[in-house]
């Protein structure tokens, strides 16, 4: 397992190996690794600081690096969709193009810089959780179907296992309750139908293990859950997201396209366990 005494303050193994020194809580700065993005600019062109507040640095123990290896292939990246190379994210469920949505440009930069000033680490990750911004970017212009948000919110919960020891090899995909509370930066996502977490201690929960190293594997993990959080027996529309998350792999696309259809469907205060209507 890793050694979690080498995530400090102060220095860490970063994600191509080398040395980090930071005064910065690594788990602020793993949810601040990518603003630029959020504010529609390459890692190159990025300010050092938005709001005030030091952004775009680097997140320790290679978490964001394994994050992304979650959600698109290693190596150098591929235009997968010709008519869109944008930081916009196009959505799975749609195919449309979400940035051009309700949400304008003052607000978007009103939210990111609201994300951006919180100080509290715990606060930030829940403010990631239920964040509208975070889900209009994509996490890579080539791959216009990831999703940004789900991204952050993956690297956040890697670094705060391998933070603890676990090495990738051992964490799970574990169900949560929907109505409970949200577990500290491993909570990956969370709906009113379904909360999901990415850890080393299941417990008791449903989980499946997410494999011998970061790939992208969604698919896989979700058709080894040995309880689903969704009645795929009751309503139609379970069955319909069930099936498809059998078949999306990039972790983020697949965590972002829940997020959309069961907001699209309008699918609040149902889910298993008296969270869904039989019958229909």
């Amino acid at each position: 397992m890793t050694d979690s005494s080498s995530v400090t303050a102060g220095a860490g193994r970063e994600s191509g190996g080398s040395e980090a020194v930071t005064d910065v809580d690594p788990m602020l700065a793993v949810y601040r690794h990518d603003v630029h993005k959020l504010r529609g600019r390459s890692h190159a062109a990025a300010r050092d600081r938005v709001a005030g507040v030091r952004v775009n640095e680097t997140v320790l123990l290679g978490a964001d690096r394994d994050a992304a290896l979650l959600s698109r292939p290693a190596g150098e990246p591929e235009q997968t969709l010709d008519a869109h190379a944008a930081p916009s994210r196009v959505s799975l469920v749609t195919g449309d193009v979400v940035i051009s949505g309700s949400v304008g440009a003052d607000g978007r930069d009103a939210g990111v810089r609201e994300l951006v000033r919180i100080e509290d680490s715990e606060e930030m990750h829940e403010a990631w959780l239920s964040s509208d911004v975070a889900g209009l970017f994509n996490e890579s212009v080539h791959y216009p179907y990831t999703s940004l948000k789900y991204h952050t919110l993956l690297a956040a919960a890697l670094l705060d296992n391998y933070h603890a020891g676990f090495g990738f090899e051992e964490l799970f995909l574990a169900v949560e309750e929907p109505d409970g509370a949200v577990t500290p930066h491993r909570t990956v996502l969370s709906t009113p139908d379904m909360q999901l977490c990415v850890t080393g201690e299941p417990g008791g929960r449903p989980a499946a293990r997410l494999g011998d190293g970061p790939a992208r594997c969604f698919a896989d993990v979700w058709a080894r859950l040995p309880e689903h959080p969704l009645d795929v027996g009751g309503e139609r529309r379970w069955r319909v997201l069930d099936a498809q998350l059998r078949r999306i792999r990039s972790w983020s696309a697949a965590l972002q396209y829940v997020e959309e259809f069961c907001r699209r469907f309008d699918s609040r205060g149902s889910g298993r366990g008296g969270r869904v209507g039989g019958g229909r």
